[in-house]
């Protein structure tokens, strides 16, 4: 079954500064909504182009991801690809090695809940192979 585009086309915000490619692979934006010294958590929309994603990463205090456009991928290590989309909430425990970008004919946007921990809100590993990223079956 081909993916279809069900994106809205009318994001809710502005698109933000474009990522870190250290951290991202392809074209990602993120938009701070919230910084860690509000209420010790990091609120971010982001932005991917498709084809896009970050790397493997962590978090000491988890995250949740709400999906507000389009379709994409979320992994944990281990896991097969979870196909995400529009009005999806992923509920990422603590530690948990993911990934998560846009889908490779969509776009993706969604807000990341982080917790900002004593520890930190991201441990940044490597980069998702273009094998990895291809791997998702529908």
């Amino acid at each position: 079954m081909k993916q279809t585009n069900n994106s809205t086309q009318n994001p809710i915000f502005p698109q933000g500064d474009k990522a870190n490619p250290d951290y991202f692979t392809g074209n990602a934006w993120v938009k701070l909504l919230v910084s860690e010294n509000e209420f010790n958590s990091i609120i971010g929309n982001v932005t991917f182009e498709a084809g896009a994603r970050n790397n493997w990463h962590t978090h000491p205090g988890g995250q949740i991801l709400i999906v507000t456009d389009g379709i994409g991928y979320y992994q944990e290590k281990g896991k097969p690809i979870q196909l995400i989309q529009r009005g999806d909430v992923i509920k990422i425990p603590a530690d948990i090695k993911h990934w998560h970008g846009a889908s490779k004919d969509n776009a993706l946007t969604h807000i990341a809940i982080t917790s900002a921990t004593p520890k930190g809100a991201v441990d940044w590993l490597e980069r998702v192979t273009d094998e990895e990223f291809n791997s998702y079956n529908q």
